[in-house]
């Protein structure tokens, strides 16, 4: 199976509230290293040096510091397309979290549409 229908398989299987997904990528040939590596810095993976593994992807939902789900899902979809196979394993997943976002001088309007839209 293509690595974009992996992730998008893993995104489905987790739950609404998820904020962030850690991932381990290897890739199958590792004379594609550099080709891959190329791809994958535009979601800033980060490579391991000496592990079975050769990245860990972090991966955001809403908010955060990792890349953007359907940014990893894109160029996870530009390796398929360039013929470079390979395996996701998930390794962390953090769900139920909020964005702190400064509140003062706001009005309750905009506080209770805030907690409306983030379930708090």
């Amino acid at each position: 199976m293509a690595l974009a229908d992996d992730f998008q398989q893993v995104l489905d299987s987790l739950p609404p509230d998820w904020t962030d997904l850690e991932l381990d990528l290897r890739i199958e040939d590792e004379s594609r290293y550099v080709d891959a590596a190329v791809d994958l810095s535009q979601v800033n993976a980060q490579p391991y040096s000496e592990r079975d593994w050769d990245w860990r992807l972090l991966v955001a939902h809403n908010f955060g510091h990792a890349a953007a789900a359907e940014s990893v899902k894109g160029v996870l979809g530009k390796l398929d397309a360039e013929g470079i196979a390979g395996e996701m394993q998930v390794r962390e997943v953090r769900e139920g979290r909020a964005e702190v976002v400064q509140m003062w001088g706001r009005p309750e309007s905009v506080r209770e549409e805030f907690r409306k839209r983030r379930a708090l």
